[in-house]
């Protein structure tokens, strides 16, 4: 009994750390895409990158373009990357930033990021939460040609999304379940589970499921609630649409369609939180929620699976957008105040902001990261 303890809390452990693996290995494709978008066009405007590269810390291996001199990097850490160009931070005044890339390589120092117009350096700057959203209609796309849009009408028996708290989450269910039979009875479309579930308020009902290949049992007891003035029963889960297979023009369209909607949501969620902080604070997710998140959606399916990793790719182009210092959106409202004024800010005074500027969003990460953990250990919070 204690080997197949162990054996089992072994498993769910490499199972876990899977799990973060594929949502690490997730994200760092989207910030890597996001950075490649920095790159494109600063290249297309002449600008020299010294570097680019895939995650952070030592370097492990290392190629230097003849061509453009850029330093192709893989670093030891692969979480995310960087694109560091020529002149980009502004710590020292351009003609001395000049002085130093001519030492180090012949040039007229046209290559430097600094010496391009505000327009080339606001596209610039843009490229990359702007890379975000085509890296996520590329993905809503292609998840909807390869796998399906979820029906209008059809629901599949796939245990979603619960509610904290809830009969379901109190009798042991798992987002992913596959739920097989109802007191013995088997369960063949998601309407048929639901019609079940609502017509058996207050009665005990006994769930067999699969998770994860095996077979399960569990006895929930759906609680009253009113749906559209007639009370029925829930135990708690979000149901989850059969995908069905469209032709490319319609999974274009889907793609476009969803795009928009997340835009839109997102955009509202940053008005939210503008006017009513402490009710949106409480909304907010960072990294350790989103590979909560991630986690579950795992189970869902390839599907929806890709739509989450759109959903946070179009919520880090829209972060980045802030106009918060040492974002792009900081940078970008920098430019912006050099073409209202006529003449640049000093360098030195613009390093200082977002040096500032990434400690406070330092200390509001870490907050965000407090908020994730607790609500995960307390079960609060969104999911």
């Amino acid at each position: 009994m204690t080997l197949s303890v162990a054996v089992l809390g072994a498993g769910t452990l490499l199972d876990n750390l899977s799990r973060i693996l594929v949502f690490l290995v997730v994200l760092s494709v989207l910030v890597v895409l996001h950075e490649l978008g920095h790159f494109i066009v600063a290249r297309w405007n002449g600008v020299r990158v010294n570097d680019f590269a895939l995650g952070f810390g030592p370097t492990l291996l290392k190629w230097t373009s003849p061509r453009s001199g850029t330093n192709y990097r893989l670093n030891a850490f692969p979480l995310g990357g960087y694109c560091a160009m020529q002149g980009e931070d502004g710590k020292t005044s351009e003609a001395e930033q000049q002085r130093q890339f001519r030492e180090e390589r012949p040039t007229d120092g046209s290559d430097n990021f600094q010496s391009k117009t505000p327009l080339q350096r606001l596209a610039i700057v843009a490229a990359g939460p702007i890379a975000n959203f085509i890296v996520a209609v590329a993905i809503l796309v292609f998840g909807a040609v390869a796998f399906g849009v979820p029906s209008d009408e059809r629901i599949n028996t796939i245990i979603g999304p619960l509610m904290p708290g809830s009969p379901a989450v109190r009798a042991g269910l798992h987002v992913g379940d596959r739920v097989l039979a109802i007191d013995g009875a088997p369960v063949t479309s998601g309407r048929q589970m639901v019609d079940k579930i609502h017509s058996s308020a207050g009665v005990p009902l006994t769930l067999t499921y699969e998770r994860h290949g095996q077979t399960g049992q569990v006895t929930v007891t759906p609680m009253r609630t009113t749906v559209k003035g007639k009370t029925v029963g829930i135990i708690g889960f979000q149901t989850q649409a059969v995908y069905e297979h469209v032709d490319p023009v319609k999974a274009v369209t889907f793609g476009m369609q969803e795009f928009a909607g997340l835009l839109t949501a997102n955009v509202a969620g940053l008005g939210n939180l503008v006017i009513h902080p402490k009710t949106a604070m409480s909304q907010v997710s960072g990294p350790i929620g989103m590979a909560h998140v991630s986690s579950e959606a795992q189970d869902l399916g390839p599907g929806p699976y890709l739509q989450l990793a759109a959903a946070i790719s179009v919520a880090l182009g829209i972060f980045n957008f802030l106009p918060i210092p040492a974002l792009d959106g900081g940078r970008g409202i920098f430019i912006l105040a050099e073409m209202l004024r006529g003449r640049p800010v000093d360098p030195e005074k613009e390093a200082l902001v977002h040096v500032t500027g990434f400690a406070l969003l330092m200390v509001l990460m870490l907050f965000v990261a407090y908020h994730d953990i607790a609500s995960i250990v307390t079960g609060s919070g969104a999911g």
